[in-house]
């Protein structure tokens, strides 16, 4: 396997009035390809501005981080903005649908930044609804829907453009045990049997316990990591 993502000396600063809070301090980490990553520790700890960094959603305040072969900190808005159109996908707790739109509309929102035809996005959109078992609710929004199905939903809008790696900020936290089971059965369907690369973020030992890897952030350092 080869290294998809290198972070090294990441540390994350915020001020708040005339306080610096350090939320990051130190961080070296690789994931490999194919590897299904879970990141836990207390509230604060972290965990999630890390999440942030790892897709490209912020930059950090000291500190290198590539990801895909791209060294992200540096980079411009719009830079970090096209690069997670083309190889990253976002799972988050609160599905973020548009209740207007189909399940189908809803997958295919991020291939209207491609150059695919309409009929090209609307196949790929259908494709990943299939992978996560929704073909049959295509035509519905997201008010017809359980809490388990708009995020199954949500799934395979992060799968539709065929990312690099999926990041999700805790997936299953608006969901009851057996759905949530049922998520993260999913998740490691996609890790084991289509190679995706995944990091989520969890507070649930359970939820972690489907990872290969589950690393502990305490004070904006990773303290240990194994492999379940």
């Amino acid at each position: 396997m080869s290294t998809l993502v290198q972070l090294r000396d990441i540390a994350r600063d915020y001020q708040r009035g005339r306080e610096v809070i350090h939320v990051l301090d130190g961080i070296d980490l690789d994931i490999e390809r194919g590897d299904f990553v879970a990141l836990m520790g207390p509230s604060g700890s972290g965990k999630t501005t890390l999440l942030n960094l790892i897709g490209g959603i912020d930059q950090p305040t000291r500190g290198t981080i590539e990801v895909a072969g791209t060294r992200l900190d540096g980079l411009s808005a719009r830079a970090l903005a096209d690069f997670r159109a083309a190889h990253i996908g976002f799972v988050f707790q609160f599905y973020n649908l548009l209740p207007v739109l189909t399940a189908e509309r809803n997958v295919e929102l991020p291939l209207l930044l491609t150059p695919l035809s309409r009929s090209r996005r609307r196949e790929n959109a259908r494709i990943a609804l299939t992978i996560v078992g929704l073909q049959d609710r295509a035509r519905h929004k997201p008010g017809e829907l359980s809490g388990g199905q708009q995020q199954r939903v949500a799934i395979a809008r992060a799968l539709v453009s065929d990312p690099d790696l999926l990041v999700c900020d805790e997936p299953t936290g608006d969901l009851d045990r057996t759905t949530a089971d049922e998520i993260l059965g999913l998740l490691e369907m996609l890790n084991r049997d289509f190679g995706k690369t995944i990091v989520m973020v969890t507070h649930d030992p359970k939820a972690a316990g489907h990872a290969r890897r589950v690393l502990e952030l305490d004070k904006g350092r990773l303290v240990s990591g194994n492999s379940p």
